[in-house]
């Protein structure tokens, strides 16, 4: 297939790409800079200049294309605060792309999040996108992400091979700039890798190139209205990703009290809050996807993080 991936020079989208070339595929490749062009280009893809904002690029990308990944999100914005009006141009990114892919019968696979979608409990792939779902999230831009995931399934009634890939919210592995990362600059500023109440909270993760692995399966094979969990550790109790960061930084791990918790986590602060396993059982038998890659503790303790 000729597949048009947005984010592609972002950490999935750059192993997104050779997953897919590796397959068989011809990647197009969405690039907002001459670095990103760089990165698309070198990893083998063909580079179409744009932004997520840029609709009209985004129409025509989709639409000279056997199939879609969508993975761009505004990270740098969302990860400074930004969260909600991230996910509202993500939100009109997905609308505009699948607009024209509606009746091609053509995939579409987005990148979404499981964080928060069952709360307290183990998610499945039945979670998230029932309409009372806005109920759960933590703020108005999980709930704006939730909404466009569901505009995606929805495409299946108008003949669009459409998933979504709920995404754990560290997808790990040497480079991240993420949730883990974002951890791990918190403790270093503030001198302590903190958890909230005892740390059971606990955040289902997944390594990139086992990430990257689903998203090809689901733009070959997923039937359409699929809701796809891209989860590999279940869930790692936030303490012990913290003991983790502690030990490797050389610094105390432990509570950070409750009133505190904005000021030592930031935008994070009500992320940590959540405890949000998420079972991807489902996904692993109908596409018969296997993680294979170290689990996010493994990962951590390479030490690639705390260089």
């Amino acid at each position: 297939m000729r597949v048009f991936v947005t984010g592609a020079s972002g950490w999935i989208g750059s192993a997104v790409i050779p997953e897919l070339i590796a397959a068989g595929h011809q990647v197009v490749g969405l690039a907002r800079s001459d670095a990103a062009a760089l990165t698309v280009s070198g990893a083998g893809a063909e580079v179409l200049r744009g932004t997520v904002d840029d609709l009209d690029v985004l129409r025509d990308g989709a639409d000279a294309s056997d199939g879609v990944i969508h993975l761009a999100f505004k990270h740098d914005l969302a990860f400074s605060g930004g969260f909600e009006a991230a996910a509202l141009a993500n939100q009109a990114a997905v609308e505009a792309m699948g607009e024209v892919l509606a009746g091609s019968d053509r995939p579409f696979a987005l990148a979404s999040g499981v964080l928060g979608l069952a709360p307290g409990r183990v998610a499945t792939e039945a979670d998230g996108l029932g309409a009372d779902a806005e109920g759960s999230a933590p703020g108005g831009g999980l709930s704006l992400r939730r909404a466009t995931a569901r505009y995606v399934v929805d495409l299946a009634a108008r003949g669009v091979r459409s998933s979504v890939v709920g995404l754990a919210p560290s997808i790990h592995g040497e480079g991240d700039h993420g949730f883990m990362a974002s951890l791990v600059a918190v403790a270093r500023d503030k001198g302590l890798a903190g958890y909230l109440g005892d740390g059971s909270q606990r955040w289902p993760a997944a390594h990139v190139a086992d990430a990257a692995r689903l998203f090809r399966l689901a733009l070959e094979k997923a039937p359409a209205g699929s809701h796809l969990f891209g989860v590999a550790d279940q869930g790692v109790p936030i303490r012990t990703i913290a003991e983790v960061i502690g030990r490797h930084l050389d610094l105390p791990a432990g509570p950070v009290p409750e009133e505190d918790a904005a000021g030592h986590f930031g935008w994070l602060a009500p992320l940590v809050a959540l405890d949000s396993p998420a079972s991807s059982a489902a996904t692993r038998e109908l596409l018969d996807w296997q993680p294979v890659q170290p689990g996010l503790v493994e990962d951590l303790e390479k030490g690639h993080y705390f260089r």
